[in-house]
């Protein structure tokens, strides 16, 4: 049961419309308050975090409802949406962009992202949102170096 409630972020994960997206929304004011308090490491740290008690908990919960990858765990856009925000200035623009970045790239599955889904169990559903978001920090972080965020 609290595998479930943390795989699906407390029932955020069992929206009926883009339940991934909703989960990187859900992510984002909770990112703006450690990225303000704590600053970009320990929301990375924190993001990692919940990288591995989601492997665990969307590992448990696949196997107890039989799917590889339910479309109701969305802790894996938690830790992917963090750590994208962890490169990203405390602004407006700068969230927006590692939003944008990190729901296409983690939609796309474009490769190397799609690497990430053939491992077993919790690793392979949370691992192509963290390289998504590997991704999109680099290029949120060129963004920001160029002076264009």
């Amino acid at each position: 049961m609290m595998a479930s409630m943390i795989s699906t972020v407390f029932g955020v994960g069992y929206a009926r419309f883009a339940p991934g997206t909703i989960g990187s929304l859900v992510a984002l004011p909770l990112a703006w308050l450690i990225l303000w308090k704590f600053g970009p490491l320990a929301l990375a740290a924190a993001a990692i975090c919940v990288y591995f008690i989601g492997v665990w908990s969307t590992g448990e919960h696949a196997a107890r409802v039989g799917k590889i990858d339910p479309s109701e765990c969305v802790v894996d856009e938690v830790a992917g949406q963090w750590l994208a925000c962890a490169a990203a200035p405390l602004s407006l623009a700068g969230f927006a962009v590692a939003f944008i970045l990190f729901r296409a790239l983690d939609i796309s599955k474009l490769w190397p992202v799609s690497l990430g889904e053939r491992l077993p169990g919790g690793w392979g559903i949370m691992t192509d949102d963290i390289i998504a978001a590997v991704i999109s920090a680099a290029i949120v972080a060129a963004l920001r170096w160029r002076g264009l965020l």
